[in-house]
């Protein structure tokens, strides 16, 4: 289960807020809520805690025959402490045994002191007087266990103490509390920065079990930066054939003119050849700039179920000469969609002369058009060969040819459906390619927008 970074920031405070008052609470319910303060030092000279005041009026004030089983009732509150009321004689009401210790703290009140106290190594013991008509000389006594650590034993009497180790827990809690949040802030900049400078490798690292919002920012951005990469990898593809496509073409032109200054008889033959040259050219620079465009206004409105008629008219004139046919099948009327000027034709002419080119002499390019309310469907199928598995998608990319050896005379530059792609993309559709028995289906899926 994801656990929220809100709610890791409301729980993580509020169970800090909460120990540091749970901690307050019983520190003092466990030092304040007993019989005994173990107050050292300067305590002894003050007052008693409340509770032992509580107690000291109760004897002082409590019939005489109901001060054993006060005196019991305290004893049975804390068993750790052991209570006493001793009369003139030193002797406990309850008849029980007072150890030596115990007794001569209590003997210092005999003296004018109204209260004494010792911190023993074994206990501590308190004693005050206790001030009853007809009754001289009796005093209450509470000894109990010496605590482990001076530490605990400083902690139960000194308030500051408490507070400044309340204030350092809640500290380093919320220290912990705050690293544990911004170490993935901290991670996310580092990699934002190396990926500023151009190393193209950064990621941050993804819990795959228990992860927040920080995981999915973190995701978000290793998908950026593989895109990121991606692209840059296909520029620099890009470039590489460009420089390749190009340099055929200018070689060519080179050789022509070498040509056409030694042979006077040939001229005319040489200067076709260069001005066939560079119009193929132009051609693969026009195709370029085409594949590139993006952030297109949709201004334009077309009707596909005639923009797919004049195409496929088009095409069957051209294949005419193999006996080609290219035909449209659909039922819709009309199926209108917003584009960009020539955008939408400039892709489905591409798809339908790329079939037209790899369907056999004497066959048919089927192009189908279905729509209902949230899409429009294109499919174009020819009735070639069909593609390795491997391929289907690799032909969508720029400059990418099945057939390496083919020269772009034969094959074209492989440019064609890297630039339908990019232009139904651009209408928020998919182009996919799919293998069928009778050869190789490329299909454009185009929503409607309301």
């Amino acid at each position: 289960m994801r656990a929220s970074l809100f709610l890791k920031i409301f729980l993580g405070f509020w169970l800090v807020i909460i120990a540091v008052l749970g901690s307050w609470q019983l520190s003092s319910q466990y030092f304040e809520s007993r019989v005994f303060s173990e107050a050292p030092g300067e305590r002894e000279k003050g007052p008693p805690q409340r509770q032992v005041l509580r107690l000291i009026w109760a004897l002082e004030n409590t019939p005489s025959a109901q001060l054993g089983a006060l005196v019991r009732r305290a004893n049975d509150q804390d068993r750790r402490a052991e209570v006493w009321l001793l009369d003139a004689q030193g002797l406990d009401i309850n008849a029980r045994p007072v150890p030596q210790e115990v007794q001569a703290v209590a003997e210092r009140l005999l003296h004018g002191s109204r209260r004494a106290f010792e911190p023993g190594k074994r206990r501590h013991v308190f004693a005050h007087v206790i001030n009853r008509p007809g009754a001289e000389n009796w005093r209450l006594a509470i000894a109990r266990p010496a605590p482990r650590s001076r530490f605990l034993g400083a902690l139960g009497t000194s308030p500051g103490l408490r507070l400044l180790l309340a204030a350092l827990v809640s500290g380093l809690a919320c220290w912990w509390l705050s690293r544990l949040l911004t170490n993935r802030l901290q991670a996310l900049r580092a990699a934002s920065g190396q990926l500023a400078s151009g190393d193209l490798s950064a990621r941050i690292s993804v819990r795959e079990r228990g992860g927040d919002e920080t995981d999915q920012l973190a995701r978000d951005f290793n998908s950026m930066a593989d895109q990121l990469s991606q692209r840059m990898q296909a520029q620099k593809q890009m470039l590489a054939d460009v420089s390749h496509e190009l340099r055929s073409p200018l070689a060519r032109l080179r050789v022509a003119l070498a040509l056409a200054q030694d042979a006077d008889g040939k001229r005319d033959d040489y200067l076709q050849r260069m001005d066939k040259e560079t119009a193929r050219l132009e051609e693969l620079i026009s195709q370029l700039l085409s594949s590139q465009q993006r952030d297109l206004s949709m201004d334009r409105h077309v009707d596909l179920v005639r923009l797919l008629r004049d195409l496929c008219a088009d095409a069957s004139f051209e294949g005419a000469s193999e006996n080609k046919r290219v035909v449209l099948a659909t039922q819709a009327q009309q199926a209108v969609i917003a584009t960009h000027e020539d955008l939408l034709l400039k892709s489905f002419d591409n798809i339908i002369r790329n079939a037209l080119q790899h369907t056999p002499a004497g066959s048919t390019v089927t192009v189908a058009l279905t729509a209902d309310k949230n899409s429009i469907e294109v499919s174009v199928e020819d009735r070639g060969p069909g593609l390795q598995e491997a391929e289907l998608q690799r032909i969508f990319e720029a400059f990418y040819r099945v057939d390496k050896a083919r020269s772009p005379g034969q094959g074209g530059y492989g440019l064609g459906l890297a630039i339908a792609k990019r232009g139904i993309e651009q209408h928020g559709g998919t182009l996919r390619a799919a293998n069928t028995p009778a050869g190789l289906r490329v299909t454009a899926t185009l929503p409607l927008k309301s």
